[in-house]
C-alpha cells in the first residue's frame, strides 16, 4: 500500500516531447515537494501509453525501460530514453542498457521475446479505461489533471490535492 500523500501517475510516450518535457518537470516538482515535505509526500507512477500510429519507436523504448526495471534501473532508463528520443533505434537502446550497467544478454533475450509487451499493454488498456486518448496524461489521486502544464500550477494541484 502506498502511504504518500499524493500519487502522481502519468501515460506517457517515450518518443513524444511534451511526454518529455512533462516527464521533466515532474521530476523537477517530485524534487522541490521531497525537500519541502519529504520523501513520501509524492509518489510518482508512470505508465505506458505508446502511441504507435505516431512514434512508431516507443512500444520498443517502453519495452526497453521495463527490462531495465527487471534489473533496477527503471528511472535511469527513463531518464535516458527522455534524454535522447531522436536515438530510440534497437542499436541505441543496447548502448543505453550497457551505459547503465545492465545484464546485456538478459535485456537483448528479453526485447528479442518481447517478454513485457504484455505489461505494456495492460498500462495502455489501464489508461484507455480512465479516459486517456494521448500521451502525456496526468492523474493526482486518480482526478485527471487538466489545467496548465508547467511547474506553478502542477505544484499548487499536487499540493492542494494532500490537503
Amino acid at each position: 500500500m502506498l502511504s504518500a500523500a499524493v500519487v502522481l501517475v502519468m501515460y506517457g510516450d517515450y518518443q513524444c516531447p511534451r511526454s518529455a518535457a512533462i516527464y521533466k518537470l515532474i521530476k523537477i516538482i517530485r524534487q522541490e515537494l521531497t525537500v519541502s515535505f519529504g520523501e513520501d509526500y509524492l509518489c510518482f507512477i508512470f505508465r505506458h501509453f505508446p502511441q504507435i500510429q505516431i512514434h512508431p519507436q516507443a512500444q520498443r523504448a517502453a519495452q526497453a525501460a521495463v527490462a531495465a526495471a527487471a534489473q533496477g534501473k527503471f528511472w535511469l532508463m527513463s531518464d535516458t530514453l527522455f534524454d535522447h528520443q531522436q536515438r530510440l533505434e534497437n542499436g541505441y537502446l543496447v548502448e543505453y542498457a550497457n551505459d547503465l550497467g545492465l545484464d546485456i544478454p538478459q535485456f537483448l533475450k528479453e526485447l528479442s521475446k518481447q517478454v513485457y509487451v504484455n505489461r505494456i499493454n495492460e498500462d495502455i488498456e489501464g489508461g484507455i479505461q480512465s479516459g486517456v486518448t494521448t500521451a502525456p496524461a496526468l492523474f493526482i489521486n486518480r482526478i485527471r489533471y487538466t489545467e496548465r502544464w508547467n511547474t506553478t500550477e502542477l505544484m499548487a494541484a499536487v499540493i492542494a490535492a494532500s490537503h
